[in-house]
């Protein structure tokens, strides 16, 4: 069974109906014992960092995401469930999970285009990623497909290794972060059409070494 982890975030139905969509059974959930038993666990949303945090500080979940990196059991992080497995968020000046050394960082007012067209912040819209390494979950997936993005903030991890997939809009910024048994987009995979849904195919499928 996929878990999807109910920490009072927004979008999960969303993410449950896309996996639905390719095959795949899910239960949205905050039960510890049944994110113990999981196969796998993804860990989406839309919100702030620090009422995201302080939920999952409150109902144990942040030790069990924890738990489940160091077990080896595959995790997908999807928007704010990327921008959290950083070690700390520039939104709310808040302490994060710490799987992925780095901070989340605000977009900076002021960002324009090539063209010189001042940009909108938040990021709200279609865009490319530049994949930089193969990895398997996003197998099958061209540099010339487009991703859906919603977001004001985005990950910077320390490492560059940990870096999977770069989007520019004013600033270059890391989209897709990968390391170990977890790997995370910035973008929904649940609203960014076929493209989006071949990487959680391929996340269910997913067997980390």
């Amino acid at each position: 069974m996929i878990a999807i982890i109910d920490y009072n975030a927004g979008n999960l139905t969303s993410v449950a109906r896309a996996l639905s969509h390719i095959g795949y059974e899910s239960v949205i959930t905050h039960d510890i014992n049944e994110l113990l038993h999981a196969e796998r666990i993804i860990f989406p949303g839309v919100g702030a960092a620090g009422s995201a945090m302080d939920s999952l500080r409150r109902q144990g979940l942040d030790t069990v995401i924890l738990d489940a990196f160091q077990s080896g059991k595959p995790i997908l992080g999807i928007c704010l469930g990327t921008q959290i497995i950083m070690n700390y968020s520039e939104e709310n000046h808040t302490p994060c999970l710490g799987i992925v050394e780095g901070i989340t960082r605000a977009f900076q007012s002021g960002l324009a285009s090539d063209d010189g067209t001042i940009l909108k912040i938040p990021h709200m819209g279609w865009n490319q990623v530049e994949l930089l390494r193969p990895h398997p979950v996003l197998s099958e997936v061209c540099t010339t497909d487009e991703f859906y993005f919603v977001h004001g903030y985005y990950p910077d991890p320390k490492n560059p290794d940990h870096i999977l997939g770069l989007t520019n809009y004013g600033v270059t910024f890391a989209s897709i972060v990968g390391y170990r048994n977890i790997i995370a987009t910035q973008f929904h995979l649940e609203k960014s059409g076929r493209p989006g849904l071949k990487i959680l195919e391929n996340f269910c499928k997913w067997q980390p070494c």
